[in-house]
């Protein structure tokens, strides 16, 4: 080990690339296994976007662009967010890299130092500690609970900021919870955010657009826009659009910021791929009916899961705001015995035990902070969640 970096071995792998893998793996030894783990919407990519992409190619249009994006969809950008927000960025206040990842590690790599801290409310998306370890900063993590519907209050945050403390990190709707932040909570967070002028606010709307029961969604330098230039909103066309494999995510923030951190992204991955940058310009440019009946789809699957989990002993489930994901409690199993003898002593086991006992793969609440939970993604057909859940049931009816 003496040959790999501190900083590498402070991390750990992705939990649900890890737990995909393993299902990967089951299956190609013949085992049959419905993964529900994996953060990836089942429709395709808009016709437009895949068009666009393949126009590019025809075209030629497959060398390097400007390290920060082409000047076009960067405009695209700052017209989705004036339409969306009623926020008002220029181009050159507008970062697109690889991915929402790639964005938020520029991000950390701008601005933090050596053992700064970055404020992250559990439930979290199982990324934003080890990225913050990988800065060589410290994750102060904020438990929440389901009394609070999973998001940090303004009490709480009041009571862990300190000078000590650069980034606070704001999700809505939440991976894994599906909880979303009204603009009343952002405001009460934003009157705690003012009396750290220093502290900059990462907020990732990467499920924006994927709301239900007619939410209007708010984003924090919205509600709060004297403190934009406080603020990075990052977002993207993954989720929104079908377009995970595209890898796409955008950011706008105040300008000394974004030149920082394209920066970063020019001493690392240079500009994003320039044909799904194409096929980004396309999709946030175009008709929207297919993202509408995307929505309705995961607003009706969403019910009947939430509803079914609800019917299994040992299961509660609240019903989220958006996303397309589901974390119910799964603590009163914990200290429960299998039919093989095996005492369930954690979430994590509950998982590796409903993937060999039922084959289905789950993530453990763990990965994401909040242990005695599991996420559920119900990114999948309605067939493929009846099975899972079937044998879910079929399992917890054996438990002792």
């Amino acid at each position: 080990m003496r040959r790999l970096s501190i900083r590498v071995q402070q991390i750990k792998p992705s939990a649900t690339l890890a737990i995909t893998a393993k299902a990967a793996e089951m299956r190609a030894a013949g085992r049959s296994v419905i993964s529900l783990s994996v953060g990836e919407p089942d429709f395709d990519t808009p016709k437009a976007a895949r068009e666009a992409g393949i126009a590019a190619i025809n075209s030629g249009f497959t060398r390097y662009t400007a390290v920060a994006g082409i000047p076009e969809l960067r405009h695209a950008i700052t017209e989705k967010f004036k339409r969306d927000n009623d926020l008002d960025y220029s181009a050159d206040d507008i970062l697109v890299s690889t991915g929402g990842k790639q964005c938020i590690y520029n991000l950390l790599m701008a601005v933090m130092n050596p053992g700064e801290r970055a404020i992250i409310p559990a439930p979290y998306w199982v990324s934003y500690p080890d990225m913050v370890k990988l800065a060589e900063g410290a994750p102060v993590i904020v438990p929440t609970s389901a009394e609070s519907d999973f998001k940090i209050t303004a009490a709480q945050l009041d009571e862990v900021l300190c000078h000590r403390c650069k980034i606070l990190f704001l999700n809505s709707p939440s991976n894994p919870t599906g909880m979303v932040y009204s603009a009343d909570e952002l405001k009460a967070l934003g009157d705690v955010v003012r009396k750290h002028p220093d502290l900059i606010v990462a907020t990732d709307d990467m499920y924006e657009k994927i709301l239900f029961d007619g939410k209007t969604f708010a984003t924090f330098a919205q509600v709060n826009p004297d403190l934009k230039d406080q603020t990075i909103t990052f977002n993207g066309v993954s989720k929104a659009f079908c377009m995970t494999g595209w890898r796409i995510g955008f950011c706008g923030g105040p300008n000394t910021i974004i030149k920082a951190m394209t920066k970063i992204q020019g001493q690392s991955t240079s500009n994003p791929n320039a044909i799904a940058q194409k096929a980004a310009l396309a999709a946030l440019t175009g008709p929207t009916d297919e993202l509408e009946k995307m929505v309705a789809t995961y607003e009706t699957r969403r019910g009947w899961l939430v509803d079914a989990i609800n019917a299994i002993p040992g299961m509660h489930a609240m019903m989220p705001d958006g996303a397309f994901y589901v974390f119910p409690s799964v603590a009163s199993w914990i200290g429960s015995t299998t039919t093989s003898g095996v005492t369930l002593s954690d979430d994590v086991a509950i998982c590796e035990w409903l993937l060999e006992e039922a084959g289905v793969a789950l993530v453990p609440g763990t990965a994401f902070g909040s242990p005695g939970h599991v996420r559920f993604s119900y990114a999948v057909s309605q067939k493929t969640l009846e099975d899972a859940v079937h044998r879910i049931a079929t399992a917890a009816g054996n438990l002792r």
